[in-house]
């Protein structure tokens, strides 16, 4: 019989077997602040299927994703199903099998991360606080504030503890104080860095723009980035400390800045023109600018050829060089999406053969 299930957060990749394992007078333990992400989980559940769908088109296809609409999308805020049976605060412990498995607090990827030490084997449950690749420290399909400084001080409880095995959530386990030495300490120095540089941009007034530009990992401290990005990371960090509001009055009302397009368009020359100029983008390369000169003119006009393919020809030339997973399902997402608008536009133009 299965006595203990320890969840080391409450994201649905590692919550989602508690069902199939579960038995009678099985107690399920998780940091006390589950609950609270959990009923945040639930709360937000309408918008996370639609960003999960986006970010994990696979996941979606195979039917984990589905959008949720209606009173389904709303479902009140703490109407979470609680399965913990044991919440705990900073630390808890337990014996079982010869064996004792102490359990600590380590916020980072969520709240209510925790990690779990088995001493006699020195052996280190990390859970998705660390993996091979620079940390999510804000995801694409939203999240609540991810402390840099959490990740910092939880890895380092992690070294304190000496490990000769450590376990991820993701990835090949590590072997070896040594060896885990090395890459926790690589890890916890390179969010400690993007973190710090950001704050000094903050502090020297540099906005979060010319940040995500600027701020690159040393090569000694290059963890690489295939699944969280530097640029994203800092983006989170910066917003995450002081808000939405970047100083410029003219931001501060409820009008974005897209209202104007269409009027900037049709100075420009029309929204041809302005597509065209985003297939010339395109086709030299910046296909970022490409991207943000089709969305002017298709502002302009919903349906203009033109701007979809080269709004889609971008999108496709972006994912072919991503190595990033997040990245590559957002474009996908993006690709699908822009499809979906040409054949429509085509239809109606009659231009579809």
């Amino acid at each position: 019989p299965v006595k203990y299930i320890i969840l080391t957060h409450g994201h649905g990749d590692h919550t989602g077997g508690i069902k199939l394992w579960k038995g009678e007078g099985t107690q399920v333990i998780a940091q006390k602040e589950f609950a609270e992400f959990q009923h945040y989980q639930t709360r937000l559940r309408g918008f996370f299927a639609k960003r999960n769908a986006a970010q994990f088109p696979r996941l979606a296809q195979a039917g984990g994703a589905a959008p949720l609409v209606g009173d389904a999308a709303s479902p009140g805020n703490y109407a979470a199903d609680i399965a913990a049976t044991i919440l705990f605060d900073e630390t808890y412990s337990f014996d079982l099998g010869g064996l004792t498995f102490q359990i600590f607090h380590t916020p980072g990827e969520t709240p209510d991360h925790l990690t779990v030490w088995i001493p006699q084997l020195k052996a280190a449950f990390c859970g998705d606080n660390y993996y091979t690749s620079f940390p999510n420290l804000y995801t694409l399909r939203g999240t609540e504030q991810r402390r840099a400084l959490d990740y910092v001080n939880s890895l380092n409880k992690v070294l304190d503890l000496k490990p000769e095995i450590l376990l991820p959530s993701h990835g090949e386990a590590l072997h070896g104080n040594a060896e885990i030495t090395k890459h926790l300490t690589q890890y916890r120095d390179a969010i400690f860095y993007v973190h710090d540089e950001t704050v000094r941009g903050l502090n020297d007034g540099k906005d979060v723009y010319t940040l995500m530009h600027e701020i690159k990992l040393p090569p000694a401290l290059d963890v690489g980035e295939g699944y969280g990005t530097i640029a994203w990371s800092v983006r989170g960090i910066y917003e995450g400390y002081i808000g939405w509001f970047d100083g410029n009055p003219a931001t501060m009302f409820e009008t974005p800045p897209a209202a104007i397009y269409p009027d900037l368009v049709k100075m420009a020359g029309g929204p041809e023109a302005v597509a065209a100029k985003a297939e010339e983008l395109r086709q030299a390369g910046q296909l970022q600018e490409a991207l943000h000169m089709a969305d002017a003119a298709l502002a302009a006009d919903p349906r203009n050829l033109t701007a979809l393919k080269a709004r889609l020809a971008a999108f496709e030339a972006l994912r072919a060089k991503s190595r990033n997973s997040n990245e590559s399902g957002w474009l996908e997402f993006g690709m699908a999406d822009t499809k979906k608008r040409l054949q429509a536009a085509e239809e109606f133009s009659g231009t579809k053969k």
